[in-house]
């Protein structure tokens, strides 16, 4: 029944399958064109301003001033087909059996990088990217509306960022992240199963007595249809990022970077919406005070996992370069979410997730064409949080991955360069059996009570363009 719940795990647990662009969970997986062009293998490269994300000690590499701005595009297709979706009174729960248009037709991120370097051994940096970020759209009456219609997680991250090179061999990286998140959920209320249950168990009379006494008329009661609710919460969190970059000699390096985790407390406002439940305002008004649903703030406390990454880069002559990164995802923060109806009474939605700690490994290469172009290639293996069917929820429906990906830098100028990307990201197919422990008619706890079962199918491709300009 609860719904303001999904809107903060999805805003603060980060990651997403359907749309989410290249790495696990919430994550946006494309923060930097020219390292999509080598399936983000590049962490050891350092070749641009991008470097900030991937491993910031690489800002002793770049001279002058740079900047670099790019801006993907995802575009997804996914499917679901229901196998078995019930309410919790264990019957069907009806609606649409197949979705094969949640995934918006195309989603876009910018991204932007500046660099300065200071002197010999210090440069600095601003880095703007999107962390996380999310959009699905189901029908308001597909099988699983019980356990979500509509989500949308939006974020951005500020990232200024130094490093120091200590010598010709040894380089590190430092910087801060300011991350703002910002998201929208929906999900239906199953009002027909609570009054269903409610006649079944002899407990309606009542009920309808009340809305009789009231001047309504309880024969409504069997014609009710679902209520819904909506959430919206948004939060400042801050964290760090470091790095270390060694050179064994000109054409071999090592890289080593790490991303915190950040805290934060997702405020928002739940609403629920029972208006439409019958075409009776007294039934309607009844209904929505049984369900003890009422608008309040909403809060939802966690942290988002920390990163890990470990790359090498090695030019093999003047033509060829390769390059291979491994990066440990700990998504094993994110166990069970609570949302909690402030100052309500109301029990706690608990999202079950119990994520587990991912890897990605990724291998690209260089081959450069002539003087102005240089073309990239890479493939990488992303591990997905979920931990088993009955812990993939509709709101993440994510599965593990393989990635191919073909690149550019062509320059324009002798300071200036345009990079391309292509991604294809291929879904394992992943199956659903998420059930919601609570239901309607507890007191203790939130929730619909709902069984989503069925099997989501998804690939997406990323298209990348950027602009690298030296001053």
């Amino acid at each position: 029944m609860n719904k303001n719940t999904l809107s903060l795990i999805i805003a603060a647990a980060l990651a997403a399958a359907s749309m989410n662009a290249a790495a696990s969970g919430y994550r946006f997986g494309s923060q930097s064109v020219g390292a999509q062009g080598t399936a983000d293998a590049n962490g050891a490269e350092a070749a641009d301003a991008s470097t900030i994300f991937s491993n910031a000690a690489g800002l002793s590499r770049l001279q002058g001033t740079q900047v670099t701005g790019g801006l993907t595009v995802v575009v997804p297709h996914s499917t679901f087909a229901d196998s078995g979706s019930k309410r919790f009174t264990g019957t069907s729960t009806g609606g649409l059996q197949t979705q094969g248009d949640y995934a918006p037709n195309a989603v876009a991120a910018p991204s932007f990088y500046l660099s300065h370097q200071l002197n010999n051994q210090w440069t600095v940096g601003m880095g703007m990217f999107v962390p996380y970020g999310t959009k699905i759209d189901y029908d308001n009456n597909w099988s699983g509306r019980y356990a979500l219609t509509n989500i949308k997680l939006e974020s951005i991250t500020l990232n200024p960022s130094a490093s120091f090179k200590l010598n010709e061999q040894h380089a590190f990286g430092f910087g801060i992240s300011a991350e703002f998140m910002k998201a929208k959920l929906g999900q239906g209320v199953d009002v027909p199963g609570s009054v269903q249950a409610l006649i079944a168990s002899g407990a309606s009379g009542a009920m309808a007595q009340q809305i009789a006494a009231l001047g309504g008329n309880p024969a409504a009661l069997r014609t009710a249809q679902d209520g819904h609710a909506t959430m919206n919460g948004k939060d400042w969190g801050f964290g760090f990022n470091v790095g270390y970059l060694f050179s064994l000699d000109k054409d071999t390096r090592f890289g080593i970077a790490y991303r915190s985790s950040i805290s934060h407390k997702l405020k928002g406002g739940a609403t629920w919406d029972f208006s439409s439940v019958t075409a009776d305002p007294v039934v309607n008004k009844v209904l929505q005070a049984a369900s003890r649903k009422k608008n309040s703030p909403a809060l939802v406390e966690l942290r988002t996992p920390e990163t890990l990454s470990v790359n090498a880069f090695h030019q093999f002559n003047d033509k060829w370069a390769g390059m291979a990164d491994v990066t440990w995802t700990r998504h094993s923060r994110l166990k069970d979410l609570n949302i909690q109806f402030v100052d309500t009474g109301e029990g706690d939605e608990v999202i079950r997730q119990n994520w587990k700690n991912t890897w990605r490994v990724s291998l690209g290469a260089n081959y450069k064409f002539d003087d102005k172009l240089t073309l990239r290639g890479g493939i990488a293996h992303d591990q997905a949080p979920v931990r088993s069917d009955e812990l993939r929820h509709a709101a993440l429906p994510d599965s593990d991955r393989n990635q191919l990906s073909l690149g550019l830098n062509y320059k324009l100028t002798p300071k200036s360069s345009i990079d391309l990307a292509y991604s294809y990201l291929a879904f394992k197919d992943g199956s659903t059996n998420y059930r919601n422990t609570c239901s309607p008619l507890m007191h203790n706890c939130t929730g619909n009570g709902e069984l989503t079962k069925g099997t989501y199918q998804t690939h997406l491709q990323l298209l990348g363009v950027a602009y690298n300009h030296q001053f």
